[in-house]
């Protein structure tokens, strides 16, 4: 008589994911000089969308889009790309570098903390809905440069490479 067992590691992978790119998020907000109140508030809707749609591998960037009030137009942008190739064969472990976003908020720069911000999803077609989301379209990066920092996180089947986008 055999007996085996078989154990879904993808759910684990995407709730790694998900709880360190909030938490990311969060330090990115409060050490960039904002209020992690809304961030709070919203997480929630956050953390069930992410989760769902990077179980269903259609999560494919998360961004922080932060700009001024007065005049609506863009200050800053972060980016976490979603790479469902990494480590697809299972054999890393699951990490977060934390120290390389602490390191690159400081390249980045802080906002004013009058500045407000949002959390954009970006999916692809044929994703499931998901209460607290809807759809919407990114403030232009005219006249901002981008800058990868590189992979932060990755666990088994997925990882994140993060960007950021500052004033040129």
């Amino acid at each position: 008589m055999t007996t085996g067992v078989s154990v879904n590691t993808f759910a684990f992978t995407a709730s790694f994911i998900t709880d360190k790119m909030l938490h990311s998020l969060q330090q990115l907000i409060r050490l960039s000089g904002l209020s992690p109140e809304r961030l709070a508030d919203d997480w929630d809707a956050l953390e069930q969308g992410f989760k769902q749609w990077i179980t269903d591998h259609h999560l494919t960037m998360v961004t922080l889009e932060v700009w001024r009030p007065s005049t609506n137009g863009l200050v800053g942008r972060w980016e976490f790309h979603i790479d469902y190739g990494y480590d697809s064969n299972g054999s890393g472990g699951m990490w977060v570098d934390t120290d390389a976003i602490r390191y690159a908020i400081g390249k980045a720069g802080t906002w004013p903390s009058i500045c407000s911000y949002r959390v954009i999803a970006t999916t692809l077609p044929g994703r499931a809905e998901v209460a607290g989301w809807s759809d919407t379209t990114f403030r232009s990066t005219a006249g901002f440069e981008r800058h990868s920092i590189g992979t932060t996180m990755g666990a088994p089947g997925a990882g994140t490479g993060v960007a950021y986008w500052r004033k040129s």
